[in-house]
């Protein structure tokens, strides 16, 4: 009986551990009190893909976000005319060029509803993303997320990136959807 408790606080504390979704920022993946396990990314943050859904506490803050990773770092993300690009030095010439003139790609979000509108609120529209990553929530009207600094003007020294050392982990599973009454 000891070595099952051994082995499931061993797996609980360092491999997976469970979450409830706060707040409807995710929503339509997730809505608020959704219950899921998080994969802990001791030392695979290498392993993350534009699109997955993590875990993290945004600098200043204390209790864990969910987000959705849109930039990565030495990228830099553009929200202009309803949409989010990508720009780095190896985009191909287009239409759409940051300040700094690099060449910009449309994100084609998928997992978002369509005509899902992205706009840049907090008085910047232009995103280095350097130690860390851009991170969004999926309820583009309705998040606290890169776009605005978690919840605070984004200004010249606004942190709007998660650091890769405030990370958590990659959401794994999601076990009890919370059911929506209509």
């Amino acid at each position: 009986m000891i070595f099952v408790f051994g082995i499931v606080l061993f797996v609980r504390f360092f491999i997976f551990t469970p979450y409830t979704v706060l707040g409807a920022s995710m929503m339509p993946t997730f809505t608020e009190k959704d219950r899921i396990i998080v994969e802990k990314l001791t030392q695979k943050v290498s392993s993350l893909q534009r699109g997955d859904i993590i875990v993290f506490v945004p600098p200043g803050k204390t209790i864990p976000y969910i987000k959705r990773i849109i930039g990565f770092p030495w990228e830099t993300v553009l929200v202009q005319d309803n949409q989010v690009y990508i720009c780095t030095p190896d985009t191909p010439a287009s239409t759409v060029v940051t300040s700094s003139g690099l060449n910009c790609e449309v994100l084609h979000e998928k997992y978002l509803p369509e005509y899902t509108s992205t706009i840049a609120t907090c008085g910047k529209n232009e995103f280095v993303v350097e130690g860390g990553f851009f991170v969004m929530g999926d309820n583009r009207g309705r998040t606290t997320d890169s776009l605005c600094c978690f919840e605070i003007q984004c200004y010249e020294w606004a942190n709007y990136v998660v650091p890769t050392s405030h990370l958590i982990g990659k959401v794994w599973v999601r076990l009890f959807p919370t059911l929506t009454k209509f």
